[in-house]
């Protein structure tokens, strides 16, 4: 690198001194729109601190000659559709589920408060479209670990299961492996026999007897001597071809070596009552409601 001083013979402007590789560096200043552009947008900025909410402070922050922000705004203009919303919503919530079923007019509104509740809250873990994924029910079909009556439902959303509330679903999969009630061999046997259940095709060297005598005795007390299932302890029908982890035999294996106790949150107190009504009835028009 060199330094000294002189005209570029191409361009005509000067350059600083300072050359790489036989590459000379122009001295060409910025022009002067942009400078007075770059000014601008610094005094705009100025003028931002003072108007609108900006600095953090200690227990607080600046809250502008304008006394504005985006979030309240927000605040005031869901106040207002509420205020809209209280008379319609007053008189959802002293309906009782059966009527608002059987007026078209309440039930429109409470399938629209409902679905837009739903997107909001249960979404993340049923889906967009209420059809689930591993481990989190759909809500389109007919099959309830809870029950899919009105009643029913509504008791899901608001108490949840396993919740820790005190009126939560309670029950859950013990682990026959884990624990040590069932062996291997006999939780893969009975895997194969809750498979054959539901038409599925079983190991080549499955033990039908061993199968039947296994599950008599250890799991018929909660999902019934059909396998039909068990909705006050939240036991699902093993006869259908609905499965909430899947059906496949290492699955079943792993859901019988060690339990299955998923947790639904209780939404009575995150959501008010009028709310939880609204979702319970969007819920049971899905499809699957019972």
């Amino acid at each position: 690198m060199t330094e000294h001083n002189d005209i570029d013979r191409i361009s005509g402007r000067p350059t600083t001194g300072h050359e790489w590789d036989g590459i000379r560096e122009l001295n060409t200043p910025l022009p002067r729109w942009w400078i007075l552009a770059f000014y601008a947008t610094i005094l705009w900025a100025i003028g931002y601190w003072v108007v609108y909410p900006a600095w953090p402070l200690l227990s607080n922050y600046t809250i502008g000659a304008l006394h504005y922000s985006t979030r309240a705004s927000v605040v005031s203009d869901l106040a207002g559709l509420e205020k809209l919303r209280g008379e319609k919503m007053a008189v959802l919530g002293k309906a009782s589920l059966a009527e608002i079923e059987n007026d078209p007019t309440l039930l429109a509104m409470a399938r629209a408060r409902g679905k837009t509740v739903f997107a909001d809250n249960c979404a993340p873990c049923h889906g967009s479209g209420a059809a689930g994924a591993k481990g989190y029910p759909n809500l389109n079909d007919d099959d309830w670990l809870w029950g899919g009556s009105l009643d029913q439902i509504l008791k899901t959303i608001q108490f949840g299961a396993r919740s820790g509330h005190a009126e939560a679903h309670e029950g859950q999969m013990l682990a026959f492996g884990r624990d040590g009630i069932l062996k291997i061999g006999e939780i893969v046997t009975v895997a194969n026999y809750v498979r054959s259940l539901s038409g599925l095709a079983t190991a080549a060297n499955f033990d039908a007897a061993a199968g039947t005598r296994i599950f008599a005795e250890n799991c018929a007390v909660c999902h019934g001597e059909n396998a039909k299932g068990n909705q006050a302890l939240g036991a699902p029908n093993l006869t259908d071809g609905i499965w909430l982890y899947g059906s496949d035999e290492a699955t079943l294996v792993e859901t019988i070596s060690y339990g299955r106790a998923g947790v639904m949150p209780a939404w009575s107190g995150r959501l008010d009552p009028i709310t939880v009504k609204a979702l319970a009835v969007y819920v049971h028009s899905l499809g699957g409601g019972q």
